[in-house]
């Protein structure tokens, strides 16, 4: 197995109408101003990840920003934050996580801010990162997981090409004592799907 820090990961990636790029020192301003903003969407269905949990201040994104880069630099998680190219407005961020190198196998995640929404970006971001996977890292599977009465984020699987695999029944507990189900979908290279 190759070392994970051996791996050359894109510093970049272009799309029709996005650039993704990791996160870096500096971003916490134009990241802060995201989050505000989308801080009540994403806490309907990402309560349970700590940044989105904990208080959001300028601080705050800043730390998430230099944390992202060093785990970016160490291969430990590979999060890029995704910009509007017309405009260089952050949209949202999208990233391979809990990678496991030696199979390879990796899982997407994303989020949008609440004005950005609806345009097709998080669609257009998967797509791309996920076919780095798939073409370039050479994944065997690439997971995506939801909630299930997360819609939208379901409509972004099956937009882009991802099977429903199975429900997972009661799997999360939110904050409100409500038992949560989560939809594990996967997308496998063409020659196996």
């Amino acid at each position: 197995m190759t070392d994970p820090l051996l791996v050359d990961v894109p510093s970049q990636i272009e799309t029709e109408r996005l650039l993704l790029r990791p996160h870096r020192a500096g971003d916490g301003a134009i990241l802060h101003e995201a989050l505000a903003e989308s801080i009540d969407e994403l806490r309907r269905f990402l309560w349970f990840l700590s940044w989105v949990s904990e208080e959001q201040t300028p601080a705050s994104a800043e730390i998430r920003c230099r944390r992202a880069e060093a785990a970016f630099i160490a291969r430990s998680d590979l999060p890029y934050l995704m910009f509007e190219k017309s405009s260089g407005r952050l949209v949202g961020s999208v990233g391979l996580h809990r990678t496991d190198w030696q199979l390879p196998k990796t899982e997407v995640g994303y989020w949008v801010r609440r004005s950005a929404a609806g345009r097709g970006y998080v669609s257009e971001g998967v797509q791309a990162l996920v076919a780095w996977a798939l073409d370039s890292l050479g994944a065997v599977r690439v997971e995506l997981v939801t909630d299930e009465a997360n819609l939208a984020s379901r409509r972004v699987a099956k937009r882009c090409g991802f099977r429903l695999e199975g429900v997972l029944r009661h799997q999360l507990r939110a904050p409100d004592g409500t038992l949560r189900n989560s939809c594990v979908y996967a997308r496998l290279p063409a020659r196996v799907a």
